[in-house]
């Protein structure tokens, strides 16, 4: 592995994307692997797939004003084997957070989860006495984006199936991303603006005091039924558009929405990534929240 450093980009560098992703995956019992040691399989599979994908076994440095840098210095991730005395019956059908004793699922290591200096990347495979098992990560956001981990993690996936002729070679071109010197703003950025709470309703990002969660699972036969509802020049949009847009149409029609009000939509997209071979299920998640002007 080349020992060097690597600059994050400016869009890295926001205190707002400095956390920690945690994606979790189930597998069923898969006749094929008998006799493997899917933990195993995985390990080794991580170890050489970190040689392409040489910056996640490094570590993060704070530079000059705050300048994030992967400093490669090879000195590798965290990987956790382990094995629960339960069935993946047992964790319920559908899948849906809260899952049974979730933090023995993902280990929480004591001072692992640091920005700077620490790993930058921890995976457990928790083996189960059906003969399935739990794939767990949690990624330094600041490394990968949705499209990156996915990438990633597909890389794993191939390498674990013993099939590395169609991989994807990584390429770290951040400075692409990175603001003029002067900087030389071209767009009106919405995202940014102030808003003023109206005097009856305050905003909130999320509820404040005794949030409520609930889940809504959307199975491949509602998603197409959804789809089929939309006009024939509209059915090509994504299944995040169109879980989305039927959201925002819901809520919109149950509050009575005044037309000339301007509202705004906070999407938090939780993506588990289907790049594992033989996967049970993967979970999901949106979170939505609205505002009003």
């Amino acid at each position: 592995m080349p020992r060097e450093q690597k600059l994050l980009s400016d869009i890295d560098d926001q205190a707002s994307l400095r956390f920690q992703v945690l994606l979790i995956k189930f597998y069923q019992y898969e006749p094929s692997m008998e006799g493997k040691d899917p933990a195993e399989v995985i390990r080794e599979a991580l170890a050489q797939t970190l040689v392409c994908y040489y910056p996640f076994a490094g570590r993060l440095r704070e530079g000059a004003n705050g300048k994030l840098i992967v400093d490669c210095t090879g000195e590798g991730v965290m990987f956790i084997k382990a094995d629960a005395d339960v069935t993946l019956e047992q964790f319920g059908e559908p899948l849906r957070h809260p899952f049974l004793c979730f933090d023995e699922l993902l280990y929480n290591i004591p001072g692992s989860e640091g920005m700077l200096n620490c790993a930058l990347l921890l995976i457990q495979v928790t083996r189960l006495k059906c003969g399935g098992f739990i794939f767990a990560l949690r990624l330094n956001h600041v490394m990968s984006d949705g499209a990156g981990l996915a990438q990633f993690l597909f890389a794993l996936g191939e390498m674990a199936r013993g099939v590395t002729t169609h991989l994807i070679s990584p390429i770290w071109e951040r400075h692409l991303l990175d603001a003029r010197h002067p900087a030389r703003i071209i767009f009106t950025h919405r995202e940014y603006d102030e808003m003023e709470a109206p005097v009856t309703t305050p905003i909130t990002i999320f509820p404040l005091d005794n949030p409520i969660q609930h889940f809504f699972s959307f199975s491949f036969a509602e998603v197409s039924l959804l789809r089929s509802l939309l006009p024939p020049n509209l059915r090509r949009c994504t299944t995040f558009e169109l879980i989305t847009a039927c959201l925002w149409s819901c809520r919109t029609l149950a509050i009575n929405l005044d037309p000339d009000e301007e509202v705004r939509m906070l999407c938090l997209l939780m993506h588990a990534l289907n790049s594992i071979p033989h996967s049970r299920r993967d979970i999901t998640g949106m979170c939505l929240s609205f505002q009003q002007q």
